[in-house]
């Protein structure tokens, strides 16, 4: 297998004795590394200290006031959220601990990028070794904003951040950039849509985030995606679910649902509510799913053996921003001694 997500900072990382991902202080250190963490030239000789001993030892305490000591304010708040979320996660000890603390403590203070970026070298480790490129471009998903297009029945996610890129200077770079200030419309430049015949060549563009992952209802990108879901859950609840695509929810009994992502949730609790719903925000719905759990007797007493429908929808930007928690933190889970 190719080594793939350098960036995400895996290989940085040990396995404790259940798996998960301790936390390092290379880890810490990959974050220090940061341009935009590196002091300034202008910087005083506090955050110059502080920054030095720190990329000594990024788990060593820092002196009560030196961060308020700093001469500038921008520095100053940058290094105290930097470090409120280093204690958090020394305090947790492993990656996932400090993520799902995330969302069952509260995550204020924590900026949303930090927060992707757990999701994304928690996920490495997750499909560690699998042989497939879709389950891994569906795992961008997870930590990377997605466009949307909804064409001749086909549903497909680009990565937006590449779209945005494309779109601006046609693939070229700041080549590109150029002519796009001169006045000329740049080449247009596609993207490569994978399947089961094409995927193995993921892992020679895997940094590239330019490939497109078709999420149609019984495409292989979508079935990529409900195995990554489950991955997902199975390694942090440790409990094994079965999610399957399915065109509509047909359930008198529907008893529970978890949406993937905002637009999803409000969607589905309107519709469980018995809530107008125009057709302007159904045809947001780009996929549903039904979730099973392997042992009913995982789940709430009084709602076992009972299916669990999750959806996934964009925004009306035409942007899918997924949120990975909510099915960690919203499935009905049953209490633990």
């Amino acid at each position: 297998m190719p080594d793939f997500w350098r960036e995400s900072g895996y290989h940085l990382l040990d396995r404790d004795a259940d798996g998960r991902l301790a936390v390092t202080p290379d880890f810490l250190r990959a974050y220090l590394m940061r341009p935009e963490m590196r002091p300034p030239e202008e910087a005083c000789d506090t955050e110059n200290t502080l920054y030095a001993g720190l990329l000594d030892d990024p788990t060593r305490p820092v002196p009560p006031g030196m961060v308020e000591d700093l001469a500038d304010a921008d520095a100053r708040e940058n290094w105290a959220v930097w470090l409120g979320f280093r204690d958090r996660l020394l305090a947790a000890g492993t990656v996932e601990g400090c993520y799902l603390r995330l969302f069952r403590e509260g995550a204020r203070g924590v900026p949303g990028l930090f927060i992707d970026q757990l999701a994304h070298v928690i996920l490495r480790g997750i499909l560690d070794e699998t042989p497939s490129g879709l389950r891994a471009r569906a795992g961008e998903l997870f930590f990377r904003q997605q466009a949307v297009s909804v064409e001749g029945g086909r549903v497909r996610l680009a990565d937006a951040e590449t779209v945005e890129m494309l779109s601006a200077t046609g693939g070229f770079g700041s080549l590109g950039r150029l002519v796009v200030e001169a006045g000329t419309a740049p080449r247009s430049v596609e993207m490569d849509i994978l399947d089961e015949t094409n995927h193995g060549q993921y892992w020679d563009r895997e940094s590239a985030h330019d490939t497109v992952l078709d999420v149609t209802f019984a495409a292989a990108g979508l079935d990529a995606l409900s195995r990554v879901l489950e991955s997902w859950v199975a390694h942090f609840l440790g409990v094994k679910v079965a999610i399957h695509p399915v065109q509509r929810i047909s359930d008198e009994r529907w008893v529970w649902h978890v949406g993937l992502d905002a637009e999803a949730t409000a969607i589905l609790n309107d519709l469980y509510n018995g809530a107008e719903v125009t057709e302007e925000r159904l045809a947001r719905v780009l996929s549903l799913f039904r979730l099973e759990f392997a042992d009913p007797a995982a789940m709430r007493a009084d709602l076992a053996g009972r299916p669990v429908y999750l959806a996934m929808a964009m925004g009306a930007d035409r942007k899918l921003r997924l949120k990975p928690q909510n099915l960690l933190v919203n499935l009905p889970l049953a209490e633990r001694s």
